[in-house]
């Protein structure tokens, strides 16, 4: 009964030292996120539970048998990263460690004897115990850890299990690791081109509003990622007109900054000034259809209005586009300039876009929009819609104030909630009267960003 207590106690001693060697490594392991000072920490504190004399890692990943990479090996004077430096990692073709690696198999090789001519000979040179420990990954071993000692039998059999499953687990989580950080290096270099991106679709912008007398123009603009979509354009046209367009292209990010990019060269390549909206916009479709939309499928929206504040009138045309709002003086109404309406641009390539006038008195706003105004949400899911963008129209003094009671409108209903896509908001108002020859227009407020 003595002898028997006494090698329950052993037991129990030895169960708990090696549950606290344990914690320990994890412990130390959890401090690191890179997978090369992982790899380290590792070694060193396997080598304290499980010693060897010399440790071999191997990969067979991309090559065929019986060719293999040695990854690592403890008594490289300069550790080399398998990761970042795979041209400086040895290949070899054939021999023992070919065998074991294409194997998928663990094994134990209690009396070692290597032939002179092995391709790995003098990795294993006076090594008399081997142990080969796969590492699994999609059902087969692509890489493995030799282990080696200088006398026989050294490997004792009741710790190879534990130690294949420990090694496995390390594996797995070193290959998140890269992973990870492959991951975030991607993510970074992905972020600074869409910051070029909207850097470059920025300049496409317009600098500042146009000072057209008899005219008062507001802006804002806001995008939801580093490049958008929406696009507005000026264009100071002859007899003292102005061109507004506001455009959307389909999608988010990247491809539809660059379709947005497209359509502004299309717009400034016209070979004449854009007088007819019809016209602007059937040549942008033309141009976009013929070249551009038809193999991915994307498609632009668009609205192009000519003020004219000496006639007192509008000229618009509409491709797909949510119709702008006019806020008549008089009575207060709102008209939607829904006249004109047709496809969106990119779809039909002979499409052909007619046009439509109305009046613009004295004190009138025109409000064009983009989607990312009227479709934002509140907590609830309930969308902004045109019918906020109505409520919040009122007889304001300027441009910007009109500008400011829809933006503080919606501000309100989507406090909470992330923007989803780009906004434009844009505010024409004819002002009250037309300066004589040789005085200033009314000061425009710049745009808000």
């Amino acid at each position: 009964m003595a002898a028997a207590a006494d090698f329950f106690n052993a037991e129990q001693r030895n169960w708990r030292i090696r549950l606290a060697a344990s914690v320990e490594v994890m412990k130390e392991l959890s401090r690191y996120s890179d997978p090369q000072e992982m790899y380290h920490v590792f070694t060193r504190r396997m080598a304290q539970i499980f010693p060897f004399n010399r440790q071999i890692s191997l990969s067979r990943r991309g090559l065929s048998a019986p060719n293999y990479r040695v990854t690592r090996f403890n008594l490289w004077k300069e550790a080399v990263n398998p990761w970042k430096e795979q041209e400086r990692l040895p290949l070899l073709s054939g021999g023992l460690l070919a065998d074991l690696i294409y194997g998928d198999q663990a094994r134990v090789i209690d009396d070692l004897h290597v032939a002179p001519d092995d391709p790995a000979a003098e990795y294993l040179e006076g090594q008399r115990s081997l142990l080969a420990i796969p590492h699994f990954d999609g059902g087969s071993a692509p890489n493995m850890v030799i282990l080696t000692r200088e006398d026989p039998g050294a490997f004792p059999r009741e710790r190879i299990p534990d130690l294949v499953l420990l090694s496995n687990l390390f594996g797995r989580v070193s290959q998140t690791l890269v992973l990870s950080q492959a991951l975030r290096d991607a993510y970074k270099a992905v972020e600074h081109e869409l910051q070029s991106i909207a850097e470059i679709q920025k300049s496409l912008l317009p600098e500042e509003v146009p000072h057209i007398p008899g005219l008062d123009v507001a802006v804002h603009y806001q995008m939801a990622e580093r490049a958008g979509g929406d696009y507005y354009d000026f264009f100071k046209l002859p007899n003292g007109c102005l061109g507004v367009l506001v455009a959307d292209a389909s999608g988010h990010g990247a491809p539809s900054a660059v379709l947005m990019a497209v359509a502004h060269s299309i717009v400034h390549s016209m070979p004449e000034p854009p007088l007819r909206p019809g016209e602007l916009l059937t040549y942008l479709n033309s141009h976009l259809t013929r070249r551009y939309t038809r193999p991915s499928g994307s498609f632009v929206t668009a609205f192009y209005a000519v003020f004219d504040p000496r006639n007192g009138e509008v000229a618009y045309a509409s491709a797909g586009h949510t119709p702008p709002r006019l806020l008549r003086s008089l009575d207060g109404s709102k008209v939607p300039l829904n006249r004109a309406q047709r496809l969106p641009l990119g779809i039909k390539a002979d499409e052909v876009y007619p046009e439509q006038r109305v009046l613009f008195f004295p004190g009138d706003h025109v409000v064009f929009f983009t989607d990312g105004v009227i479709e934002a949400t509140d907590t609830t899911g309930d969308m902004f819609g045109t019918e906020r963008i109505d409520e919040a129209l009122t007889s304001a003094p300027s441009a910007a104030d009109q500008l400011h009671s829809v933006l503080n409108r919606w501000n309100e209903f989507t406090t909470d909630t992330t923007p989803a896509d780009d906004r434009t908001l844009l505010v024409v108002k004819r002002v009250e009267a037309m300066p004589r020859p040789g005085e200033q227009g009314t000061t425009v407020p710049p745009r808000a960003r």
